[in-house]
């Protein structure tokens, strides 16, 4: 038994949205980006999205954007598919970042819904448009997160922009598992749909994504491979044991602004990730404690690669 959805998951099933470590004085560390990324491929990810919301791009310079795609694509290419998040309110900036990213290498690009200005879908159709257009040859995957942009693209629009050949996938974080439906009964079986919520996940599954871009993965990789592999073999009890363990951790990495909870439990996990550069501030005492006391619970996952694929 396989996925619900036909949509060939290019970007494979687990991609990470990684954080952004910075050393002690508040600069990039990409020695520590590039040792993160390799872990994460490590353990269990398909690929990792550099610059993401989780990697704090409001606070990232272009020339920071650049450097850290250019350091992960160098520690994980051939063997994970990096993306690096491009997006912008601006449509303009929008295709600038893209035609970088496609120049330093990325095999993707995620594209967010312009933030703060909100746009009608007739300017949200022509933006996504204008960047498709900019970069053919650069997969891109469209992301929705109405809690944070102000708007939200609607499938029907979506619908509309699969003519653009490299519009190939699609990141559903509306909150809401109904977008996987609309999404698949506006756009068919051509766009591959992404959960961007973690607890989300096995649900939206079910009704016909194909795989998550996962934050709670930088911690327990292999356990959430291992769910949605029980999932994709018709294990439905598995699936949801194993969504039932990692729900508790998918939950407390949300109970502070993202990415505050992950990069305090990667310290907690020996990972020097740094804090969150301002206005974000790092986790406070009862958060850590909270973090620590599910981290041990939970044994770690090894750190070896998962032997089995999980392409139908």
């Amino acid at each position: 038994m396989t996925s619900p959805s036909s949509a060939t998951p290019l970007f494979g099933r687990i991609v990470t949205a990684m954080v952004t470590p910075f050393d002690a004085t508040g600069a990039l560390d990409l020695v520590n980006a590039a040792r993160l990324a390799d872990h994460l491929v490590n353990t269990g990810s398909d690929g990792v999205l550099v610059c993401g919301t989780t990697g704090e791009s409001p606070t990232l310079s272009w020339q920071e954007q650049d450097e850290l795609l250019r350091e992960v694509k160098a520690a994980v290419g051939g063997r994970a598919m990096v993306l690096a998040g491009t997006g912008s309110n601006c449509t303009e900036e929008a295709v600038a970042a893209s035609r970088r990213a496609l120049a330093l290498g990325a095999d993707g690009a995620l594209l967010v819904v312009p933030y703060y200005n909100k746009p009608p879908q007739a300017g949200l159709e022509v933006h996504f448009r204008t960047v498709a257009e900019a970069v053919p040859d650069l997969p891109l995957m469209l992301y929705n997160i109405p809690g944070r942009t102000g708007c939200s693209l609607l499938p029907e629009t979506v619908g509309r922009l699969l003519n653009c050949s490299n519009v190939r996938a699609f990141k559903a974080a509306s909150g809401t598992v109904e977008e996987v439906t609309n999404l698949r009964a506006a756009c068919g079986p051509s766009l591959a749909i992404y959960s961007g919520d973690d607890t989300l996940t096995l649900p939206m599954l079910s009704l016909g994504a194909v795989g998550v871009v996962s934050v709670v993965s930088h911690l327990e990789g292999l356990r959430l491979r291992s769910m949605i592999r029980s999932h994709l073999a018709g294990e439905a009890a598995a699936a949801l044991a194993q969504h039932d363990q990692l729900l508790p951790l998918m939950r407390a990495l949300f109970l502070q602004p993202n990415p505050i909870p992950v990069k305090a439990a990667l310290e907690l996990r020996g990972w020097p990730v740094g804090a969150p550069r301002l206005p974000l501030v790092a986790a406070d005492a009862s958060l850590k404690a909270h973090l620590h006391d599910l981290l041990t619970q939970r044994p770690q996952a090894a750190s070896t690669p998962a032997a089995q694929t999980l392409s139908p």
